[in-house]
C-alpha cells in the first residue's frame, strides 16, 4: 500500500519524503486547498521544485485542488489545475465537478483523485465519477467501518485511499458551515477551519477561555491542556448535560488496523495534517512507515499507538468509524 503524508510547506515535503513517503500531498497558497492557512502552502515555483525533489527521491505529489470553486471566481480553480500539470503533478485531487472536468479535459495525462471532501462512499456515487471524469482513486469519508470498506472495494474498479491518523471531521468530510456561523469562513468554501486569526485565549477567574469570535469554545483550569478552540469539538450545554457533543478533541489513529485495510483492498494509506510542522510529520511519517513495512512482510504491526501517543490531540486516539465504537 501507498503511503501518502502530508506537506504544508516545501520543508514538510523534504520531510515527509526523507521519512519514508511514497507519496505527499500539498496545494497552493490559496483559497483552492482545504488547508489555506498563513503561512502554509506553496507558490507555483515551490511546487515544482518540491515535485522534482519528490521524484528524485522516488516519491509522487498529489496537489490537492479540493474546496468548491465560488460563483465568479472558477478561474482561480481552473488556474490551479493548469498550474499543477505545469509543476509535474502526478495526480490531482479534486472535489469540485468543474475542477474534475477541466483536469479530464485538458490534462488526461494527470491521475485524478477523488477527494474526501465529495463524501463519495457508495459503488453508484464513485462509479458515476469514474465514468464521467476518469477518477482512479477515491479519498474515503472517515464514516466508514473496515468491513464497509471491503464490500465497496468489491464492486468498484477504483483505487481506495483510507485516512489512519490526525484530524477527524464530524460532518460530510469538510462541508462544515459551523466555523462559517462564527467567523464568516469555512473549510469547504475558504479552505480554514476556525482562522487562527479568530482565535484567543484569555484568562479569567474561572481558568483559560479559549474563544474563537469572541465566542466562548471551552474552558479550561490553569494548569489544563488548552485545545485549539473548533467549534465541533467545543464543550456546550445542552438540557442538564455538559460535553462534547459534536466531537471529542481526539486524534484518529488506525495504526493498528493496518492489516485489516490491507486486507479490505484499501491502496493507500493517508496521514492527516498539513497544518503541522517538519517535526509532527517527520515523526508520524516514520513510524507509519515502519508499521506499514512490517504488515507488508506478513509481521505484526508496531506498537504505533503508544509510539504516536504525543502527537494525539489531547494525548487521546480513537480507530474512529473504522470499529464503529462512537457514541
Amino acid at each position: 500500500m501507498e503511503l501518502v503524508c502530508p506537506a504544508g510547506t516545501p520543508v514538510a515535503l523534504r520531510a515527509a519524503v526523507q521519512a519514508g513517503a511514497g507519496a505527499v500531498y500539498c496545494g497552493f497558497r490559496d483559497g483552492t486547498n482545504a488547508r489555506n492557512f498563513p503561512g502554509l502552502n506553496f507558490s507555483v515555483a515551490e511546487m515544482a521544485e518540491g515535485v522534482r525533489f519528490a521524484h528524485a527521491h522516488g516519491a509522487r505529489v498529489l496537489v490537492a485542488i479540493n474546496t468548491f470553486a465560488r460563483v465568479g471566481e472558477v478561474d482561480l480553480w481552473l488556474g490551479a489545475v493548469d498550474a499543477a500539470a505545469a509543476c509535474g503533478a502526478d495526480a490531482i485531487i479534486a472535489s469540485d465537478v468543474a475542477v474534475l472536468d477541466h483536469v479530464a479535459s485538458n490534462h488526461p495525462e494527470v491521475n485524478l483523485h477523488l477527494s474526501v471532501q465529495a463524501a463519495a462512499a457508495t459503488p453508484e456515487a464513485i462509479g458515476f465519477y469514474a465514468r464521467t471524469f476518469g477518477v482512479r482513486r477515491v479519498v474515503l469519508p472517515r464514516v466508514l467501518s473496515v468491513q464497509e470498506i471491503a464490500a465497496l472495494n468489491r464492486n468498484i474498479d477504483v483505487e481506495t485511499e483510507a485516512f489512519v491518523f490526525g484530524g477527524l471531521c464530524v460532518m460530510i468530510e469538510g462541508r462544515c458551515h459551523l466555523s462559517s456561523y462564527a467567523t464568516g469562513r469555512s473549510p469547504n468554501l475558504n479552505g480554514v477551519c476556525s482562522p487562527p486569526e479568530a482565535v484567543s485565549y484569555d484568562e479569567d477567574r474561572h481558568g483559560v477561555a479559549a474563544r474563537l469570535s469572541g465566542f466562548t469554545i471551552d474552558r479550561y483550569a490553569q494548569d489544563e491542556p488548552a485545545g485549539y478552540p473548533t467549534l465541533c469539538k467545543g464543550r456546550f450545554r445542552a438540557g442538564d448535560k455538559t460535553g462534547y457533543l459534536f466531537e471529542d478533541p481526539v486524534s484518529l489513529n488506525a495504526g493498528s488496523l493496518i492489516a485489516g485495510l490491507k486486507a479490505a483492498g484499501v491502496t493507500a494509506l493517508k496521514i492527516e495534517g498539513r497544518q503541522r510542522g517538519k517535526a509532527y510529520v517527520g515523526e508520524v511519517v516514520r513510524a507509519f512507515r515502519r508499521a506499514l513495512d512490517a504488515v507488508e512482510m506478513g509481521s505484526d504491526a508496531v506498537e504505533i499507538d503508544r509510539i504516536l501517543a504525543g502527537q494525539s490531540e489531547g494525548g487521546r486516539q480513537t480507530t474512529g468509524a473504522y470499529k464503529k465504537t462512537w457514541r
